[in-house]
């Protein structure tokens, strides 16, 4: 298995089916935090629901699709990184993120989501990648704007969550724009 360094203490490698139990226990630190901001079958409640979710991203990874990555810090599961889209046929990709809190603010996603995008654009040759997020996730829309990314526009409630409707940002990148000249 690869891993890419983050930091002294944390690194990047695939999240795989055999780490159900691992991202049980992420998603038990981290679930409530989470929630509001990811898809509602990502965010599961027991270790059959992890292996789901997990064995879900496998089969799309088997078939050149969306792929997740998990970021662990001091050998323990804090997050990750993941394509929730990937269409190489039509060279456009789709990245997310998610922190358990007490990985927040540590600077992780964004090298991760970088090494993400480097293998997009230099090794899969894709022209463009987004990333969407609820318009009230400032956190989010501060990665994609580290990442270079452009604000696109802004689908208004795009996002449904526990009864109510939030706008969602659409940002992008393209394979001309990376990397970013103000990094």
């Amino acid at each position: 298995m690869f891993s890419l360094p983050l930091s002294d203490d944390a690194r990047i490698a695939p999240l795989e089916v055999w780490h159900a139990g691992e991202f049980a226990g992420h998603l038990d630190r981290a679930r409530d935090h989470i929630r509001p901001w990811v898809g509602p079958a990502f965010v599961t409640d027991d270790v059959e629901g992890a292996r789901s979710t997990l064995v879900r991203y496998a089969e799309k990874q088997a078939h050149d699709g969306a792929r997740l990555f998990g970021i662990w810090s001091q050998g323990v599961l804090v997050g990750g990184v993941m394509f929730t889209d990937f269409q190489a046929a039509a060279g456009c990709c789709e990245l997310g993120c998610w922190l358990e809190p007490s990985a927040e603010g540590r600077g992780l996603v964004t090298p991760a989501c970088t090494a993400l995008l480097d293998w997009t654009f230099r090794k899969r040759g894709l022209h463009r990648a987004e990333w969407h997020c609820r318009a009230d996730n400032h956190r989010s829309a501060a990665v994609a704007k580290r990442l270079g990314m452009s604000l696109e526009g802004v689908r208004r409630e795009a996002w449904p969550y526990a009864g109510k409707r939030y706008d969602k940002q659409v940002w992008s990148l393209l394979a001309t724009e990376w990397p970013p000249t103000d990094h």
